[in-house]
This record gives C-alpha cells, structure tokens and sequence, in this order.
C-alpha cells in the first residue's frame, strides 16, 4: 500500500476515534429524548399499584410454598395511609436521615460528606426525597398475611430523633406495629458509624394460636424525569441495575420496567437505582432464594424490589427478617464491602481493566499531594515516562523524515507523473535511511486506550466530584467555564504539528492543519480534568520531540 494512502488512512482513523469519544460522550450525557414531560403529582392507590404480592412460581417453575396466603392482586387490608406521617429524624456522621411513620419509609437522605453543588456547599446532596420532580424513596414491609404491615402502614414511634453518640458505633430505631390479629411487628432502623448502610429488620412476635408466615420485601420507589437542559449539560445513566448470578451487572431502564415487570428469582444478589456518582441498592440475605420484582404503579413512577425467602412462625415465638440498603456515593471499597459486585456501579465501560489500575494510581498519587488537579499532571508525567522510548523512538522517525523534506519534495517534482515509481523511490529512501514512516502515528495510536480509559474514570469516580483545581477550575469533572484549557489544549496541538515534517500531500497538509481545530471544538465540554491531561501530554511531548529533532536535524531544522 502506498506511503501516503497508509497516512490518510490514519489520519482518518484518528478523526473516526475523536468522533466516537464525542458520541459516547452525547450518548452517556446528554438526556435521551422522552415523551414524559412532566412527573404527575397523583399517588396510585396504594393497596394495589405498589405493593408487592406473593410471587407464585419461582425462576426453574417450581411451585412455592402455599402456607403465604396473600395472592397476587389480593388486596392487602393492613392500616393502611395514603397521607405522611409524623417524622422521625436521624443523624449519624454520614448521613441526616427522615423516616416517615408511615410504613417507615425513608423519605429524605442527605449525603452530609458530599455538598449540593460547588456554589453551595453549605447543604449536604440530596439523594432520597419525596419532592417532586426527583421524587426517590426507600420502602420496605411484610406480606404473607392481610394484616401484615406494607410500607402503606401506620407504625408507632416513641421518640422523633435519634443522633449517634460521640464515641459511639451504632444506633437503632425502632417503630412499633399491632396487628388486630395475634402478632407484633417491631421495625428497627440501624446506622453504624463511617457507614452508608442502613439495616432494616422486623422482628415479628406470633401472639396467636396459629403458625404465620411472613416474607421483608425492601423497595426502591422512583419518578422518572425529562432532564432539562442543553447538549451539553451532564447527565449519566439514571434507572435500575440488577447482579444476578449469570450476570452481575445489569441495566434495566425504565422503558424495560414500563414494557414488562422483572419476575426472577435466585441465590444472593441485589437490584439498586442508581445515577450520576451516586446509588440505592437493597440488599437481601446472600444465603436464600430471593424474588426480585419491579412494578409500574403509574404516574411515571418505576419500583425496584426484592423479596426474601420468608419464615414461618410458631405460636409464642418471634423472628427476625432483616435486609441492608446502601445509600451513598458509588465509592469501590465501600460498595465491595456491600455486596459482591456492588462496585460495577462505577461503570468504566469496556477499557476497566486499564481504567482501574489508573483510578487506584490517580487516588494514591492524590493521597500524598492533596490536589486532584496536581495528581492529574504528575500521573501523566508517569504515563509520559512509560511511554518514553516508544515516544522517542517515533520522534527520531520523524525528525529523520524532516531532515529529508528536500529530497522527498525532489523526488515529487521527479516522478510527478508515475506515483507508483514515485512511492516505490520513497521506500527505498526510506529502508536506506531506516525510518518508519508511520512511527510518528504510534505515540497518539498507543495513548488512545489510556485516553479513553482516564475520560471514564474522570467522569465515573465520585472522588473527583466538585474537586477542585487553581483559579476558576472548581470542579475537574465538570467542563472549564471559560474553555481556558481547551484553548491551550489547542495550541499546543498546533505548536507540536508544527515540529513534525509537513505531509506531501496537500490534502493531508489540510486535514493536519485541521485537527486542532477539531479537537478544541471536541474538548470544550469535556471535563476540565481531562482536558488537563491531554494538555499536559502534549507539552511534555513538545519538549522531548523539540530535544530530539535539534539533536538530528540541528538548530536551524
């Protein structure tokens, strides 16, 4: 193939790569049109739409026990409200937390580490809520009997706040539930310190004469919102995930929930919402078959579930359902010490096994600098360094082919009319010469990978969230405000261009002339972290491609 169809072929391959990374980037955050345009503030009837029922048949078809009497759509008869309740208010050193009385639902969790936005840092983020639009609620409650309290239920509180000691490692609250026929429910609420896991047990006394079975189901309630905003505007994949043993991480949006309600059945796992840096997973017992659900109850809400496998219960004896829900940012060690597979959350796309090695380097590098800004610039001093005989290797091909620019350019005069006699003399000069004409190409080729593996990490870790660099740049995750280091990206494209020998051909010339161009236009709203490291790249390469180029072709090359 000739010299100059192999340099057009990777130009344009060059240009094909930046034009995926933007389509990744509009596809991942950019909000994907929908026919919801606003969240209706009607409340499905809560004895049907969003209670769970007793699944009938497990995932291989087997029959499941029939001492649970409630059916699917029997209507569940327990005290049920449809109004809020008094509130019960908790607060640990991670989490401010609201419960409502009404079937104990955690109404309201304020991530008290991590600030609203980075002009108000003041109030801590808002993940649980029950305001409209972003409504988003933990619900929990038993079934198996038609009195057993839902998350529709009224529970009994005797004290309204609760605040973790000093010293201490954990706190319960409990709420009291008096059936009217033969059993007690306490729900108990328990937060440990240094811990974005909250426990939800029932303990559950059998005052009657007859065996009870009850099973814990634990829900996630969510509406789904039209995002507003520009092209540019940030948003990431908001809805449900699920691990299963087959597959440990999986996405089910709400346009699958609204087609058809999950109905699965296995060993372990969890199902969670989960958005941009931050989740709410339910967690049941690891060591039991346990039915995952999702429902639809209307009003363009979408439900997440898990139910346990239940216990039956003898006269005079009392048992203990319990699940976990994380609430909190979409930390790894945190969310592997959860559940396995938790941590998938983090999605770093298809390059993981490249972009975690350079998340763990980037928050080593960061623990002893303090800076995520200054970490950015010394980990991409250490990719340089890794690089750096390659690099060098590529530079001295390209310096030798600008110290041949004359006789390349008489060489086209020569055999302006026969390109084949004139690609064939090219090689031969340059197998005479030993360069490789295409090893200029390598340095971008090879970083593209670690490119592409440190835009995920940049915009998947919640570490770099809010963090700020120098100056106006307050928020590495977030595009410069004043596109500073998009310009400077730019220029230093075109400052390092202009180190390298010109194409022969006029139509790459152009091209070369316009990749600059393209990539600041790309790099614009890219996260400014990012932007950083290309930034940076490209002056370290300047420097050792200068070094090297007046090693080979002297001062006035």
């Amino acid at each position: 193939m000739p010299i100059e169809q192999l340099r057009s072929m990777l130009l344009i391959g060059l240009m094909m790569v930046g034009f995926l990374l933007w389509q990744a980037w509009q596809e991942d955050y950019t909000p994907a049109p929908s026919s919801v345009s606003t969240v209706s503030t009607t409340i499905p009837d809560p004895s049907k739409a969003d209670v769970p029922s007793t699944p009938q048949a497990t995932a291989s078809g087997s029959t499941r026990s029939t001492d649970i009497p409630l059916l699917p759509g029997q209507a569940v008869t327990a005290k049920v409200s449809s109004e809020a309740g008094e509130v019960v208010r908790v607060k640990t050193d991670l989490l401010d937390v609201v419960i409502d009385t009404i079937g104990g639902t955690l109404r309201e969790v304020r991530l008290r580490a991590f600030d609203a936005t980075t002009k108000n840092k003041e109030e801590a983020f808002v993940l649980i809520t029950p305001e409209l639009p972003d409504v988003f609620l933990v619900q929990s409650g038993l079934i198996g009997h038609k009195d057993a309290p839902t998350h529709r239920s009224t529970f009994q509180s005797q004290q309204k706040t609760f605040e973790l000691p000093a010293g201490g490692t954990e706190i319960a609250v409990p709420m009291s539930y008096h059936a009217d026929n033969g059993f007690e429910v306490t729900k108990r609420f328990i937060f440990k310190r240094d811990s974005y896991l909250v426990r939800i047990e029932h303990d559950i006394r059998n005052t009657g004469s007859e065996p009870l079975s009850m099973r814990m189901y634990s829900q996630l309630h969510r509406a789904e919102v039209e995002q507003e905003g520009g092209l540019f505007r940030t948003y990431t994949y908001t809805g449900g995930v699920i691990s299963q043993p087959e597959k440990p991480y999986q996405k089910i949006d709400f346009g699958d929930m609204a087609e058809q309600n999950l109905d699965a059945t296995y060993r372990g796992g969890w199902i969670a919402m989960i958005q941009h840096y931050f989740a709410a997973a339910v967690i049941p017992p690891i060591d039991q078959d346990n039915y995952y659900y999702t429902l639809s109850p209307g009003g363009e809400r979408f439900v997440v579930g898990a139910m346990d496998a239940g216990q039956s219960i003898a006269p005079g004896q009392t048992a203990t359902l319990a699940m976990n829900i994380y609430i909190g940012p979409k930390q790894q060690e945190r969310m592997q010490a959860a559940s396995q597979y938790l941590e998938r959350t983090v999605d770093y796309g298809w390059l993981w096994f490249i972009a975690e090695p350079i998340f763990y380097a980037l928050r080593w590098i960061q623990s002893f600098i303090g800076n995520w800004g200054f970490s950015i610039i010394l980990l991409t001093m250490c990719i340089k360094l890794l690089f750096f005989h390659l690099s060098a290797a590529s530079y001295r091909s390209m310096a030798r082919m600008r110290k041949l620019q004359p006789k390349i350019v008489q060489l086209r005069e020569r055999y302006s009319n026969d390109k084949a006699r004139m690609n064939q003399a090219m090689m031969e000069m340059y197998k005479a010469e030993k360069i490789n004409p295409l090893g200029g190409c390598l340095p971008i080729v090879v970083q593209i990978p670690v490119f592409i593996s440190l835009y995920w990490v940049l915009l998947e870790s919640v570490e770099l969230r809010h963090s700020p660099f120098i100056g106006w740049i307050t928020d590495l995750s977030a595009h410069d405000p004043f596109f500073v280091l998009p310009l400077l990206m730019g220029a230093s494209m075109f400052f390092q261009q202009r180190l390298n020998p010109a194409p022969p051909d006029p139509m790459q010339a152009k091209i070369m002339m316009m990749l600059p161009i393209v990539f600041t236009f790309l790099f614009l709203f890219f996260p400014s972290g990012l932007v950083l490291y290309w930034f940076v790249n490209n002056l370290l390469s300047i420097a050792q491609q200068w070094v090297i180029t007046r090693q080979i072709v002297g001062p006035n090359g």
